[in-house]
């Protein structure tokens, strides 16, 4: 049975070649143009964010058996797969933990100025008259009020690690509800009660550019924006107007619509005050990782087992 990892070098180590595999190929990546030529006569793909869509599957009569490496799984197209009988997994949860954690990190990294303390330090305290430097005003975490849009796994998990520390939590309806579901208040009154807002839904075309300059308007401006799901919950742009012009006190971003980014994004411009951003690496802690690669491997032997009782039978 042949196995192809479009693109490995998307986690930290790559999986493991499963024993009863014959025929094991690795790609630390895959070009568009290459993807049907590295998945010639594989039964099973491996992929993370490299796309699979109907014309491409179209030209992969072998393939049987997508192992996405990752919770999402819109680079997948579904319906094309049913047609053709193909077989899709994930791996939910992996990761709750990290991006929860990651989530609290930069709450407490924003609410505390940590960034600009830490970098200013070895210059200004040996300066200093007096035994601290006084820079930006400090905000505790305890008594702050968080809003939340997304009640999964990881919404829930930072909602409990926020309350554990004494947050008030808030969980916003969807837009333009009437009548929001018990647990959820309106997503306007959430915008305008909270200290700070994180973001854990999926993208949808309801859910495209959520956050955007009437969004932002409705918060406060000593609110904080924190996004660990998709990029493009967030018109880009219109946040870093909103950063500039002190609309919200800052933002920190794991994630932007586009992946890598190119070096004239609005959000990487140097000009762009109080915003905290890492490379989509809240999932990957050596935990997270671990649960993930487990996963695979978990959902390639059920594969397997399945396929060779299918044979017997």
């Amino acid at each position: 049975m042949k196995i192809v990892t479009l693109d490995g070098d998307t986690l930290p180590q790559p999986p493991a070649r499963p024993n009863w595999c014959t025929d094991w190929h690795y790609h630390s990546s895959t070009p568009a143009a290459e993807i049907v030529t590295a998945l010639q006569g594989a039964q099973i793909a491996i992929t993370n964010k490299v796309p699979l869509r109907a014309e491409t599957l179209t030209q992969l009569p072998d393939l049987r058996f997508i192992c996405v490496a990752a919770t999402g799984y819109d680079c997948i197209d579904l319906a094309a797969c049913r047609e053709r009988g193909i077989v899709v997994s994930n791996v939910p949860g992996y990761s709750t933990r990290s991006v929860a954690e990651g989530v609290i990190a930069a709450l407490f990294a924003l609410r505390r100025h940590l960034l600009d303390y830490a970098n200013s330090t070895r210059s200004a305290w040996p300066e200093s008259a007096h035994f601290c430097v006084h820079r930006q005003p400090i905000q505790d975490i305890f008594g702050a009020t968080l809003g939340i849009v997304g009640k999964g796994d990881i919404g829930s998990a930072v909602g409990e690690m926020a309350q554990a520390l004494g947050m008030q939590v808030l969980y916003a309806e969807r837009p333009g509800t009437s009548a929001p579901r018990a647990g959820y208040l309106p997503f306007e009154e959430v915008l305008a009660r909270c200290d700070v807002l994180t973001l854990h839904c999926p993208l949808t075309p309801q859910t495209a550019q959520l956050i955007n300059a009437q969004a932002l308007a409705q918060m406060k401006p000593s609110a904080l924006l924190i996004n660990t799901a998709r990029g493009g919950l967030i018109n880009e742009s219109e946040l870093a107007h909103a950063l500039r012009q002190g609309v919200i006190a800052g933002a920190a971003l794991d994630v932007l619509t586009r992946e890598p980014p190119s070096a004239d994004h609005p959000l990487l411009q140097a000009d762009v005050p109080n915003l905290l951003l890492t490379p989509h690496i809240a999932w990957a802690s050596q935990q997270g990782v671990a649960n993930l690669l487990r996963g695979i491997e978990s959902n390639l032997a059920a594969f397997a087992q399945d396929k060779a009782q299918n044979v017997v039978n």
